[in-house]
C-alpha cells in the first residue's frame, strides 16, 4: 500500500493533517457503487407548523423588501479545527432548522406582493457521490464522510415546508436587508420572539427539567469534586455531560464559582478548588435540540448545610427574588420586578448597617447588574429589540424571563465586616407570564431548608 506522492516540481507551501493526493483510479473507485440512501420516516420538523406564521409577521414589517437571514458561518478555533456550529437564533426561529449542518445557509424572503413574501432556503445540496465530485470524501468542512450526511433539497423542503434552492458559494445572494448588518431587521427579528407560543414554552420547560437533572448530578458528584484540585472544573464537566446527553449542549458557558469566585458575575474559568466551608454558585442551563435554553442559578453550601452568616445573606437574596416575582404580571413595566427586588436588597443592607440609608443607588456596589432578562433561543433573548418594546416596555402574557437578584461581597471590600467578605449569592429562576401573573417553571428548591434536605437526600443515593 502506497500513498501517491506530490507532483514532481511542485512546492508544497502548506499542508493539512489529511493532505493526501488522490489518484485517478482511486477517484473513479470512490465515485462508484453507492446505494441510494434517502432519509426515511416523518421528516417534518417540530416547529414547521409555526414558522410560517412567524415569517408572515416579519413580512408585514417590511413590505416589498427582500429580507436575508443567514444561518451564520463556521469560525476557526485553531488551525484547521472549527468551533462547533450553532445556527443563528433568528434563522432557527424562522425555519425550524437547528443542526450543525446549516453552516453557510440562508433564508431569503422574496417579495411576492404588496405585503407578502415567498420564503426560499438557500442550502448546500447533499454531496453527490459521482465522478468529478470529490466533496463527499475530500472536504473536511462539508464532506459527508467528514461531518455526516445533510438533507438533500427535497428532504429539506419536506422538513420545513419551504422551497429550497442550491446554495452557490461562488455567487453572492441577491441584495436585500441582511440580518447580519441591518439594525432595523435585527430589532424586528428580536421582537418576533418577545412573546412565546405554547410550543416554545414547552421547550423551555423541557430545558429546565434537563437542567434540574444536571443540578442533581452536580450535588451527587460533590464528594469527588471536593477532593479534586480543580473541583469547579469537575462540576462544570458533570453538568455539561447532562447537557450533551439530553440536548444540544449548554445554552451558555457554565459558571461553577466557589467561594469568592461567586463575586465574579461571569466566572467561567472554573479552575478553582472547593472548600466545604464555602458556597458554590452554579449558573447553568441545558439547551434543547430545538435550541431553547434554561437559565438557572442556585447557591449551594458545599458542606450540605448553610452557616448562620451564609443563611442570612441567602435569605435576603431570596426575599428580593420573591418580591421581584410578585411584581410580574401582564401590563407591568418590565423594570418593575427589578425595582421591587432591589428595594428589598437596599433595605436589608441598611438594616445590617452596611448602607446608611436604603435610598439612592449605593446598594449597587453589592449587586452590580440588572436582575433578570428575557429567555428563549438565546440566554439573553430578544437583545436587539428596541428599548420601547423591551427594557422600557410592559410585560405581556407569553413573555418568558428570568428573575435573578444577587449579592456579591467582594473579598477585598473594606466597607463590609470581615465575615461577609467573599460571599456571593445569586438565585435565578425561569418564569412565564400568564393572565394571572407569573408561573415558575419547576426547578431545584430555593429555600435554605429545602436546599439542605434536597442535598442530603441526593448525597445519600
Amino acid at each position: 500500500m502506497t500513498d501517491s506522492p506530490a507532483r514532481p516540481g511542485t512546492e508544497r507551501l502548506h499542508t493539512t493533517s489529511h493532505d493526501l493526493a488522490v489518484s485517478p483510479e482511486l477517484a473513479a473507485f470512490l465515485a462508484s457503487s453507492w446505494a441510494k440512501s434517502p432519509l426515511v420516516g416523518e421528516l417534518r420538523l417540530p416547529a414547521a407548523d409555526l414558522t410560517a406564521g412567524r415569517r408572515e409577521r416579519l413580512s408585514a414589517r417590511f413590505p416589498g423588501e427582500r429580507l436575508i437571514v443567514p444561518a451564520g458561518d463556521l469560525h476557526v478555533r485553531s488551525n484547521d479545527c472549527d468551533h462547533r456550529f450553532r445556527p443563528h437564533s433568528a434563522y432557527a426561529h424562522l425555519t425550524g432548522l437547528t443542526g450543525e449542518d446549516q453552516a453557510g445557509h440562508a433564508l431569503v424572503l422574496e417579495p411576492s406582493g404588496p405585503s407578502r413574501h415567498e420564503a426560499v432556503l438557500h442550502l448546500r445540496p447533499r454531496s453527490p457521490r459521482t465522478a468529478g465530485s470529490a466533496e463527499f470524501y475530500r472536504d473536511r468542512r462539508h464532506g459527508e464522510f467528514w461531518v455526516g450526511r445533510r438533507p438533500d433539497l427535497d428532504e429539506a423542503a419536506r422538513m420545513t415546508g419551504v422551497r429550497c434552492v442550491p446554495l452557490d458559494d461562488a455567487a453572492p445572494l441577491p441584495p436585500g436587508r441582511n440580518a447580519a448588518d441591518d439594525p432595523e431587521l435585527r430589532a424586528a427579528l428580536s421582537e418576533l420572539r418577545l412573546v412565546k407560543d405554547a410550543w416554545e414554552v414547552g421547550q423551555l420547560q423541557l430545558a429546565v427539567e434537563h437542567t434540574t437533572a444536571g443540578f442533581e448530578d452536580v450535588v451527587r458528584s460533590l464528594p469527588t469534586a471536593l477532593a479534586h484540585p480543580r473541583g469547579e472544573r469537575w462540576i462544570e464537566g458533570v453538568f455539561n455531560l447532562r447537557a450533551r446527553a439530553e440536548g444540544n449542549g449548554t445554552g451558555y458557558d457554565t459558571i461553577a464559582a466557589s467561594g469568592a469566585h461567586a463575586c465574579v458575575l461571569h466566572w467561567i474559568r472554573n479552575d478553582g478548588a472547593l472548600d466545604a466551608g464555602q458556597l458554590l454558585l452554579l449558573d447553568a442551563g441545558v439547551e434543547t435540540d430545538t435550541l431553547y435554553t434554561a437559565d438557572i442559578t442556585r447557591t449551594l453550601p458545599l458542606s450540605g448545610r448553610f452557616s448562620p452568616v451564609q443563611r442570612e445573606v441567602y435569605a435576603l437574596v431570596l426575599a428580593a427574588q420573591e418580591a421581584g416575582i410578585a411584581a410580574l404580571r401582564p401590563g407591568a413595566s418590565f423594570r418593575d420586578f427589578h425595582r421591587a427586588g432591589m428595594r428589598v436588597i437596599a433595605e436589608g443592607l441598611a438594616e445590617w448597617g452596611i448602607l446608611k440609608s436604603p435610598d439612592g443607588d449605593l446598594y449597587r456596589r453589592y449587586t452590580l447588574c440588572s436582575s433578570g432578562h428575557m429567555l428563549g433561543l438565546d440566554v439573553h433573548d430578544c437583545a436587539q429589540a428596541r428599548a420601547e418594546t423591551y427594557l422600557d416596555g410592559v410585560l405581556s402574557e407569553g413573555n418568558v424571563l428570568t428573575v435573578e437578584p444577587g449579592l456579591y461581597f467582594q473579598p477585598d471590600d473594606e466597607t463590609l465586616p470581615p465575615e461577609l467578605r467573599g460571599i456571593g449569592v445569586r438565585i435565578e429562576d425561569d418564569l412565564v407570564i400568564t393572565a394571572e401573573g407569573a408561573q415558575l417553571m419547576p426547578a431545584p428548591p430555593r429555600t435554605p431548608d429545602a436546599i439542605e434536605d434536597w442535598m442530603g437526600a441526593l448525597l445519600e443515593t
